[in-house]
């Protein structure tokens, strides 16, 4: 498998495991475990973690953990622009970058899902080089989100991590600017922002 596939693949992989557990997320899970078998160890690795996790949990406490975990704990939350932008202006002119690598790739962000939920962004990656374009911009937050979640002994610290692995080494800059905001957290103006979905404008398919 040339290295262009299996970043797809695993990109698609880390989607899923980061997506709430629903019965159709849960079904795919010996389809998506036997697809690491054809990723490099340092990826697979870790995302096997989640899958293991998943298979062998009940479907209501994964779920209930998922939530409690990620739509409670702010420190954990999936949306990349939060850990630089916080809830504050800048974030609206932040996800306009968003918007515009989808729409490059033939893709609309609508009603659903704000444009930097990880999850969403991992499926560009899997289809546009703009996907790992916006995840090595926001190198930051996946390193304060993989902090986070260790903190709280989460198995979807892997799942992260072995996104990370896809991606440079973060350089001094970046590792300053989180551990500047792992001191003081995101800023915190409050603004109106309106959710966002993914749709292919080539189908008018959700993805």
């Amino acid at each position: 498998m040339s290295e262009p596939t299996w970043r797809a693949v695993a990109a698609r992989a880390a989607s899923l495991l980061l997506r709430y557990p629903d019965e159709e997320i849960l079904a795919a899970l010996p389809l998506l475990g036997d697809a690491l078998d054809e990723l490099p160890a340092p990826v697979a690795d870790p995302l096997r973690l989640v899958v293991a996790h998943r298979a062998a949990g009940d479907p209501r406490t994964l779920a209930s953990e998922y939530v409690e975990l990620f739509d409670f704990r702010r420190r954990c939350c999936l949306h990349l622009t939060y850990y630089t932008c916080g809830d504050t202006r800048k974030r609206g002119e932040a996800l306009v970058g968003f918007t515009a690598a989808y729409k490059a790739a033939g893709l609309e962000v609508v009603g659903g899902e704000l444009a930097d939920f990880l999850p969403a962004v991992l499926d560009l990656a899997a289809v546009d080089d703009g996907g790992w374009r916006l995840l090595r911009d926001n190198r930051v937050g996946l390193d304060l989100l993989v902090e986070a979640l260790g903190r709280e002994k989460s198995v979807y610290r892997h799942a992260v991590a072995a996104v990370r692995e896809m991606l440079p080494p973060a350089g001094p800059a970046e590792l300053a600017a989180a551990a500047r905001l792992a001191r003081t957290g995101p800023p915190v103006e409050q603004v109106g922002l309106e959710p966002f979905g993914l749709v292919d404008t080539t189908t008018g398919g959700r993805r």
